[in-house]
């Protein structure tokens, strides 16, 4: 049986901390088998004289014998006794279409650790290396990226097979936070923070931080942990450089209440169960609704319920004055908030974080098969090599 610490949210999630002190960087160069090579198997599709007999057409011994005769075709093609058939398929009998109902298949949604030197396009024109080469193959549909990362940035990225959760997870009016660890050469004074939180000029428009937080670093190298809640293009870089410090380095450690998994390599992957991608779609509808003005709740890990006010738009508009009542999470005296509107912070409360169940469970199934047996050894193997 795995530990009880390694089954602790705050332990399978990158943390900030972990970034600036260079552990990140240790536990991924350590070796370790991949949590996955293939897609957890979906349901099997309905049988096609089956969903013919629902549709109205006769029995399913009549389905079968039109379908013997060869009067049946499945996408242009004829078809065959228990030929499954799935969500967009086109039937016609005697060349005639037919309409029936099957359900969508469900969303599938996949974490990436995406590393330097990757871009997020299916063809690019310099023959560089591309994100969706080392993603899982779909045999319907196709991934989609949420948003995207530049060619030097690094860490979580999400795909999915749904255009909708793909388009409430990545749109402005949604307000999903990103969470980014900055490298900048040289520390940032009180003047350029509160250039950064309150909106910069950008060739786009006003761009803005919904927080901003030392992370201390060495020498002329500054570690600085930042929240944004839109992705435009190189937003996060062209905003430092604009009060005059070039970034180093940049890794995505959080997107929502999605965490970078600690112990997910660099150019790895991990399916989301279904829960935790029930768990990303309700919050990105609320996000949704709280973005159209009113107020969302979100359901906590414990079963308990906590109401968020709307957050108002980023572009134009200055930040709300925080409130005695806002967010207070101030790990040192070089921290800065903008507004009590933030969302909370899963590595900061119990709401936990969007994965946990998914890559615990997963460790899980690892842990007993290399354990083959020998009590919690095969467990303990595991938690060495993250």
């Amino acid at each position: 049986m795995m530990k009880q610490e390694e089954l602790n949210p705050q332990s399978t999630s990158i943390r900030f901390e972990d970034v600036v002190s260079g552990q990140f960087d240790a536990e991924d160069t350590q070796a370790s088998a991949p949590l996955k090579r293939v897609l957890a198997p979906l349901p099997e599709s309905p049988k096609l004289h089956k969903v013919l007999a629902q549709a109205g057409m006769g029995s399913r011994l009549e389905m079968e014998q039109l379908i013997m005769e060869g009067r049946i075709t499945v996408n242009n093609e004829p078809a065959h006794i228990g030929q499954r058939v799935q969500f967009g398929d086109h039937v016609k009998v005697n060349g005639k279409p037919i309409r029936f109902r099957i359900e969508p298949p469900p969303a599938r949604v996949i974490a990436y650790h995406k590393p330097a030197g990757e871009v997020v396009s299916n063809d690019d024109p310099q023959n560089r290396p591309t994100v969706f080469r080392k993603l899982p193959k779909l045999f319907q549909g196709k991934w989609q990226s949420v948003g995207r990362l530049d060619l030097n940035t690094e860490g979580l990225l999400l795909f999915t097979n749904s255009g909708e959760l793909a388009n409430n997870l990545m749109h402005p009016r949604f307000g999903l936070e990103r969470e980014y660890a900055v490298r900048v050469l040289g520390a940032l004074n009180q003047e350029e923070k509160k250039r950064l939180l309150e909106g910069v000029k950008l060739d786009d428009g006003l761009a803005n931080f919904g927080s901003i937080e030392e992370g201390g670093g060495e020498g002329s190298n500054c570690w600085y942990r930042v929240t944004i809640s839109e992705g435009r293009n190189r937003e996060v870089r062209r905003m430092f450089e604009a009060v005059g410090h070039a970034v180093s380095r940049l890794i995505r450690i959080r997107y929502g209440a999605m965490v970078l998994p600690r112990g997910l390599k660099r150019g790895a992957w991990m399916e989301l169960d279904a829960s935790d991608i029930n768990a990303l779609t309700q919050k990105a509808r609320n996000s949704a609704a709280t973005g159209a003005g009113e107020a969302s709740v979100a359901l906590a890990e414990d079963g308990m319920t906590r109401e968020h006010t709307p957050r108002p738009p980023l572009r134009g508009r200055r930040p709300a004055p925080r409130s005695p009542g806002g967010r207070t999470n101030k790990p040192n005296s070089g921290t800065t908030h903008a507004g009590n509107n933030a969302q909370p912070d899963p590595l900061k409360t119990n709401f936990g974080y969007i994965g946990a169940d998914s890559y615990n469970r997963q460790r899980q199934e690892l842990g007993s098969k290399r354990g083959a047996g020998s009590g919690s050894s095969g467990a303990r193997r595991i938690g060495k090599s993250r």
